[in-house]
C-alpha cells in the first residue's frame, strides 16, 4: 500500500472541504455562478491582464471569505446551539465580513465591466 505524504493528505482534505462547500452551501454555489459570469465577461470584453488578475483575485477572495464565514458559523454551532450573545456576535461579524467582500466585488465589477456594458447598451 502506498504511503501518502502529509502534504498529499492535507491537499486531499482541503479539496474535500471545497467540494463540501459547493455541495452544501447555496451561497457558495451562487458565488461560483457569479464568478463564472465575471470570467465570461472578461473573455467577452477582452479586459486587460491587470483587470483580469483583479477579477481572479476578487473571485478567490470571495470564495475564501465565504468558506471562512461557513467555518465560523459551523464552529459556533459546534460550541453552542443555544442563543448566546457572544455566539451571535461571532456569526454576525463573519456574515458582515462576507457582505463587505461581496460589496467590494460588486464595486470592482462595476468599475471594470460597467463602462463596457454601457457602451454595448448605448450602441444598440
Amino acid at each position: 500500500m502506498e504511503k501518502r505524504s502529509a502534504h498529499h493528505v492535507s491537499f486531499i482534505h482541503a479539496w474535500e472541504g471545497i467540494v463540501w462547500a459547493f455541495k452544501t452551501q447555496p451561497n457558495f454555489r451562487i458565488h461560483i455562478v457569479f464568478s463564472l459570469l465575471a470570467l465570461f465577461l472578461c473573455f467577452f470584453f477582452a479586459v486587460s491582464t491587470i483587470e483580469y488578475l483583479v477579477i481572479i483575485f476578487t473571485i478567490i477572495l470571495g470564495l475564501s471569505v465565504e468558506m471562512i464565514n461557513t467555518s465560523i458559523e459551523s464552529m459556533t454551532d459546534l460550541i453552542t446551539l443555544e442563543h448566546r450573545q457572544d455566539a451571535k456576535v461571532a456569526k454576525d461579524v463573519a456574515a458582515g465580513m462576507m457582505l463587505m467582500t461581496a460589496l467590494g466585488a460588486f464595486v470592482i465589477g462595476c468599475v471594470i465591466f460597467g463602462p463596457r456594458v454601457l457602451d454595448v447598451i448605448t450602441s444598440l
